[in-house]
């Protein structure tokens, strides 16, 4: 019992741990990819190649002072910034990362590297991930700032919109599998598809569900506040949006949910559509670190590369395109299960 807490509790410590770093570093990788995509250096000068740079901002943010404005609901204020952060990582507890493990001997057993598995672990990530919504929500309307509160109002409604389709586009993997276990829903996609019956191609949803995989990506884009869907903070419209009255670690706190929840969409898209951990060689963190990564960069891409929408452009994308493919996806999907 006591080995099972202490597993327990050291991989929920290194997940954790993991995600912060990423969260940190996400920031020097996103200035590092968007600068060479405009032919610029980005961070040089913290450390070799700037890998210092999130240090830096650490260490600034923490040190910087911290104001509270006279006109704002103190409670909401203070709340809204956890509750923004905390559904940003927990929901990483159900996603498997990797296979199984003795920790090269020194465990008796193997331990799956996943800190629990549970039965509705779909639901569990889709539960925890649409909390975040209510941190910025009650961030805009507790700033009691115009600015803040249209950042908050966005927020809520792009929510909306866009967590429809992306549920949907995400039943097509549910009746291929027939379980809301994670790691079932890996699990059945190991081995190999012969495609056109020639080619060899892994099994992986991605390719039985393409369709399903670009709404989820691009609704994760939405729900993530990211460009071109970043119409809640909008600097050029909202002055920073809903987080414009916050300042020190009250404001890092909101960036460092961004680029978790960024990591969390990215690693609910490689366990549906991408296999997960499975590789050529067996389940490996390896294989999903690469993946996860190579996900984070599109993310970066598509803020490098693409112009932000109008709000009405927002709207009408995701009820009148988006939710008709994730249906049509559904529909099509349910029919070809009923065949099988």
């Amino acid at each position: 019992m006591i080995e099972t807490f202490i597993i327990m509790v050291v991989k929920i410590g290194v997940v954790f741990g993991v995600l912060l770093l990423v969260a940190a570093y996400m920031t020097w990788v996103e200035r590092k990819v968007i600068a060479h995509i405009q032919v610029r250096w980005g961070p040089t000068r913290v450390g070799p190649f700037g890998l210092l740079q999130p240090v830096a901002d650490g260490i600034k943010l923490f040190f910087k002072e911290d104001l509270i404005p006279s006109q704002v609901d103190r409670a909401l204020f203070l709340l809204a910034p956890a509750l923004s952060v905390i559904p940003a990582m927990i929901a990483s507890a159900v996603i498997p990362f990797g296979g199984t493990t003795t920790l090269f001997g020194l465990l008796p057993q193997p331990i799956p590297l996943q800190i629990t598995d549970i039965d509705v672990g779909v639901l569990y990530v889709f539960g925890i991930t649409s909390l975040g919504v209510y941190g910025i929500v009650l961030a805009g309307w507790a700033s009691n700032n115009k600015y803040s509160l249209l950042g908050g109002l966005r927020s809520s409604a792009q929510m909306i919109s866009y967590e429809l389709s992306m549920s949907l586009s995400v039943v097509g993997v549910l009746l291929l599998v027939g379980s809301l276990r994670l790691s079932e829903i890996v699990q059945a996609q190991t081995g190999f598809a012969w495609w056109l019956g020639v080619v060899p191609v892994p099994n992986w949803f991605v390719f039985s569900q393409p369709l399903g995989f670009i709404i989820f990506f691009t609704c994760a884009l939405a729900e993530t506040n990211r460009a071109p869907f970043d119409l809640p903070e909008a600097e050029t419209e909202l002055v920073a949006g809903f987080h414009s009255e916050y300042s020190s670690m009250k404001f890092a706190m909101f960036f460092m949910a961004e680029y978790a929840n960024m990591a969390t969409g990215s690693a609910v898209a490689t366990t549906l559509f991408l296999g997960g951990p499975l590789g050529p060689f067996g389940p490996s963190p390896v294989w999903f670190i690469g993946k996860l990564f190579v996900l984070l960069f599109v993310f970066i891409w598509f803020r490098a590369t693409l112009p932000r929408f109008r709000y009405d452009q927002l709207m009408t994308f995701g009820w009148k395109r988006l939710l008709p493919l994730s249906l049509v996806n559904l529909v099509a999907t349910a029919v070809v299960a009923s065949v099988r």
